[in-house]
């Protein structure tokens, strides 16, 4: 089973000091293993003070486009920064991951984006998720995540504090009616 363009969703409930309530897009998912991007963890940081660190001049156009907040991608390279963004333009260290998605970890995307001429839609992010063989697969099969196909209205179009919601709505039920039997989340 690849789950590459999914989202994997932290079981509602789970105390996971780093993952619960997450929502997490998977970039890739072989079997080497997993990587994914947090998409809906806010850090306090602009993408306007990201760009100001490294040095890049925001034009005019493109300001209101990078008050986004920087995401918290997750717990593996935190001092590195990674790009989800439409695939409609290309970059040095671009990975297609599907025909609307791409993830980009270059300094490039982040010179487009600051002169107004990078992709239409971006999520940046600092630090990613990472699983190595079998680990991911082991933790679904432990209930610690729902998975669901991804789509770029979920990634780009819904404000990041409902993104959890959306993407357990979009399994079909309402979390609510989850229980906890000996620590392993069901339907009741």
């Amino acid at each position: 089973m690849n789950l590459t363009d999914h989202l994997l969703i932290a079981m509602p409930g789970s105390p996971d000091p780093i993952f619960g309530g997450t929502v997490v897009y998977l970039c890739e998912h072989n079997e080497f293993g997993a990587l994914g991007i947090v998409i809906n963890r806010p850090m306090d940081v602009k993408l306007a003070t990201l760009l100001e660190k490294q040095e890049l001049t925001v034009v005019d156009e493109a300001k209101p486009k990078v008050e986004a907040p920087v995401m918290f991608g997750g717990p593996v390279q935190g001092d590195r920064g990674f790009i989800l963004h439409t695939t409609d333009a290309t970059y040095s260290a671009t990975l297609k991951i599907s025909d609307k998605i791409a993830f980009t970890s270059s300094r490039d995307v982040l010179e487009a984006i600051a002169n107004n001429n990078g992709p239409r839609h971006s999520l940046v992010a600092i630090g990613y998720a990472g699983w190595d063989a079998g680990q991911l697969e082991k933790e679904i099969s432990r209930n610690a995540w729902l998975t669901v196909k991804a789509d770029t209205d979920m990634l780009f179009g819904l404000p990041f504090q409902e993104r959890y919601d959306a993407a357990i709505h979009r399994l079909g039920f309402d979390p609510a009616v989850l229980v906890t039997s000996n620590d392993t989340p069901t339907l009741q």
